[in-house]
Parts: structure tokens; C-alpha cells; sequence
């Protein structure tokens, strides 16, 4: 059966603007640049001002084409706005003009972030126009975008906390040791920093002076933290047993640090990342359904505290927090505890099924 011919295949846009470079057709700098966005799913005409401005940023600036695409769209909403206002060019907007847009672009649920962004498209073309065009002033200088608000810290129910700590992957040196880290770490909220400069003891020998230590016979740990500021911390039941099979465990081995209170396999101060990537696993392996990492155990140390006593300057204390606004912040995790209790329980809070 005879076959029809194939058809030659046309070559690739992109190869065929290289080879048309090379052939001399166009130069190479010229193929690589960027499309000017000057066109978006809305057909509104662009101011010349605009146009130019945008011409300028591809060829000058070299940004990319979806850079020069997302200032097209916010210098076109600006038009957009601004002519809303029957303000016929942008040279004519003033300072109150923009700052009534970044409301109305609030107001809308645009969030502060997003608004950050096009605030900066603003204020770039207008410094580049004022380089041509006789402006009293820039009319986007001064005004910020609405704060975002800082996402609450992550916090594991109590039942996680006990379910992560609790759960044994064994009894080589390993895993004693991560057992009593990530006691302590619920225990008494400690910084991974912090942990991880534990002595096992207070030494002062030989020109070392330990800066924190673990006291297990008062059952505490002296810290020294952030601004170089000390403060002892107890130390739970629960905690001290573990701390004390990991002591009789870490004894045993052979070790290049003599004062570090958690140790490597190479006997040498446990590091950062290893602290995290075993509690992530300890977590997954515990079956927690979310990611794990130290801090959340400081959150969870805190949250779980404030609920059970409501003293919020302890919390601070122990904590380590300068500022009593810092640990306020966790007031907020209680109340969103409480809400979500009073949901669960009170009749006439309960949506319709």
C-alpha cells in the first residue's frame, strides 16, 4: 500500500529566529529580547507615556516578559482608575488620588502584598516620567501598602505533643537521644539554638565556662538565648526520665566533646539540621499528618501553657521574650482553641446540616 509523502516538518519558532540571527537576518541581542507587554486581556489603550515607559524596560532594563507584563496590567489599572475619576492622563493624579486607590484596591480584598507590588509599578513609572516631564511631585511617594497580617505560629494539639514524645523508635543510643530532645524541646520550649549549645553539665575548667547547661537534680536548664540573656527553665517529669536514660546511654560513648549534652554519632555536638531532619521523621514515623519541625514544639510548649494556667508573663519568662507583645501573640492560638471548643459544643453555634 503506497504511502503519501510526509510533509516537511517546519521548523521551531525559536531555532528559526536563532538561524535568522546568525544569517545575519536580525542580531542575536535583538532575538533575545523580551516582547514589550504592552497588551493584556484588557483593550484599553495605553497612555504614550505608558508605552514609552514600557519600551524603555524591555530594551533597557532587559526584564522578562512576564515582568513587563504584570507592570503593564498595574500602570493599566492605574489608567483605568484614574480616568473612573475623569482624570484624563496620570501626569494630573496627586498623593490623596493614589492613596483613595490603594483603599478601593483594599476594599476589593486585594491583599497588601499584591498591592506592594503595583504600588511599586507606580512609583518606578513616575520617577521615569518626572526624568521628562515637569512634575510637582511623585504622587506615589509615601504611601505603603496595608500590613498583612502575621500568620499565627503553628501549634500541635496536646494529644499530638503527647502522641510525637511519647512514641519510641527504639532503644539504640539514636533514638534514646531523640526521645529525651524532643521531650525537652515540649517540656520547655527551648529554641533549637538552645538545645543544641545544652551542656550536660555546669563546667569550668580549663579556660571553658559553659554558657547553658542542663541541672537534672533541680530538674532545669540554664540557658543563655537571644541578647545574650540567661534564664533557667524547669524541666518536666517526663522529661528529666528521658534526659536521665539519655545521660546513662551518652556516658558509654566515645566522645570528641566532652561537654556537649546531645552528640552526634561521630561524638560531637549534635548540629541544627540533624535535630530537624530527625524530628521530622520521628514525627512521620510517630504517624503525626503534618510536618514537624523545633519551633513547633516552642508553639506548642507555650500554647499548651497559657491555656492550662492563663500567665502570660510566665509563658514570657520562660519563653525568653523581651517584650511581652511577642508572647501575646499566643493569647491569640488560645482564643482560636477556645472558639473552636465553644463551635464544637454550643447548641446554637452549630451550623445546619
Amino acid at each position: 500500500m503506497a504511502t503519501s509523502p510526509r510533509s516537511p516538518r517546519s521548523p521551531h519558532p525559536a531555532r528559526a529566529t536563532v538561524s535568522k540571527a546568525r544569517s545575519g537576518g536580525i542580531s542575536p541581542d535583538r532575538a533575545r529580547q523580551p516582547r514589550a507587554a504592552t497588551a493584556s486581556d484588557d483593550d484599553t489603550p495605553l497612555e504614550p507615556g505608558i508605552r514609552s515607559y514600557l519600551t524603555s524596560l524591555a530594551s533597557e532594563r532587559k526584564l522578562a516578559r512576564l515582568t513587563l507584563e504584570n507592570y503593564t496590567r498595574d500602570l493599566r489599572q492605574l489608567q483605568r482608575m484614574a480616568r473612573a475619576r475623569s482624570l484624563e492622563s496620570l501626569e494630573s493624579l496627586e498623593h490623596g488620588d493614589i492613596r483613595r486607590f490603594v483603599m478601593q484596591l483594599h476594599s476589593e480584598g486585594l491583599v497588601g502584598r499584591s498591592i506592594a507590588r503595583k504600588l511599586s509599578a507606580w512609583r518606578g513609572y513616575f520617577a521615569w516620567l518626572a526624568q521628562r516631564t515637569p512634575l510637582a511631585a511623585n504622587p506615589v511617594e509615601g504611601v505603603r501598602a496595608p500590613k498583612q497580617p502575621k500568620p499565627l505560629p503553628k501549634a500541635l494539639s496536646p494529644d499530638q505533643a503527647s502522641a510525637l514524645v511519647e512514641f519510641s523508635s527504639g532503644t539504640s543510643a539514636e533514638a534514646v537521644r531523640d526521645r529525651a530532645m524532643f521531650e525537652l524541646l515540649y517540656s520547655s520550649g527551648l529554641r533549637l539554638s538552645e538545645l543544641t549549645s545544652l551542656d550536660h553539665r555546669y563546667v569550668e575548667a580549663d579556660g571553658y565556662r559553659s554558657a547553658s547547661w542542663l541541672d537534672l537534680s533541680e530538674r532545669e536548664v540554664v540557658v543563655t538565648g537571644k541578647g545574650n540573656k540567661r534564664r533557667r527553665v524547669p524541666v518536666g517529669e517526663k522529661a528529666a526520665q528521658a534526659l536521665g536514660l539519655w545521660l546513662s546511654v551518652r556516658a558509654a560513648l566515645a566522645t570528641a566533646e566532652p561537654h556537649a549534652l546531645f552528640l552526634s554519632a561521630r561524638g560531637r555536638r549534635i548540629g541544627a539540621r540533624a535535630v530537624q531532619q530527625g524530628l521530622a521523621r520521628h514525627a512521620l514515623a510517630a504517624g503525626l499528618p503534618t510536618h514537624v519541625h523545633p519551633h513547633m514544639l516552642r508553639h506548642s510548649f507555650a500554647t499548651h501553657v497559657l491555656q492550662s494556667s492563663g500567665d502570660l508573663r510566665a509563658v514570657q519568662e520562660m519563653l525568653g521574650h523581651s517584650n511581652i507583645s511577642t508572647t501575646q501573640i499566643y493569647t491569640k492560638l488560645d482564643f482560636q482553641h477556645l472558639a473552636k471548643v465553644y463551635d464544637q459544643a454550643h447548641p446554637r453555634s452549630r451550623k445546619k446540616t
